[in-house]
């Protein structure tokens, strides 16, 4: 048996500012660090064989502090774009509410929550899960499927794209799924590739 957890990095500055951020670099808040480090002490008790994150340095660090509260510093880490956050376009780093007073409130809605509209100049959540998902399954689910315990720190959105593959969400049902910052989700595979148990820790 294998297991594949996922965590979505802690609360950046912009989580805190309430602003699109997308694919610009931004730092964690110390609260971001503290949901960082208590999400390497919930899965300590794993020992895991190797880690990805997307090249945006708050889920690089996200990984860094969990792996250190979790005492295991020396993994083999790959380092891809294809699960970084959803490109927000001409959205990103707009406050959301004055996005909301420059657009419309109906059309930010639109934008956010849609599976398949794009804000301007950005992605979908179909066009993040359109990288995502075939990234998951040619490059990080074959190690789970040989046996490897596996750790993806991520975004938001990819996660959503990763969660709605896994759980077989339909379109409507991955607008309603929320992955919340630094709490890992655990996956237990067996050998056939088959889904033995999900958990929230």
């Amino acid at each position: 048996m294998a297991k594949l957890v996922l965590i979505r990095h802690g609360e950046s500055v912009w989580n805190l500012e309430n602003r699109f951020t997308g694919w610009v670099d931004v730092d964690l808040t110390e609260k971001g660090k503290k949901e960082a480090a208590l999400a390497g002490e919930k899965i300590k008790t794993i020992h895991f064989d190797l880690a990805f994150t997307s090249v945006l340095k708050r889920a690089i660090d996200t990984l860094k502090l969990a792996l250190e509260s979790a005492g295991q510093t020396s993994l083999p880490v790959t380092y891809d774009q294809a699960i970084n956050e959803r490109h927000y376009g001409d959205l990103q780093g707009k406050n959301k509410a004055e996005t909301a007073k420059e657009f419309g409130e109906e059309q930010v809605h639109i934008w956010r929550r849609s599976y398949d509209i794009a804000p301007p100049n950005g992605e979908s959540l179909k066009d993040t899960a359109a990288r995502a998902i075939p990234y998951f399954k040619s490059v990080i689910l074959p190690e789970v499927l040989a046996g490897k315990n596996v750790v993806v720190s991520a975004h938001g959105n990819s996660l959503r794209a990763i969660v709605m593959d896994l759980d077989k969400l339909t379109r409507e049902e991955v607008l309603e799924l929320n992955i919340p910052n630094g709490v890992p989700i655990v996956y237990d595979f067996d050998k056939d590739g088959n889904i033995l148990k999900k958990e929230i820790l």
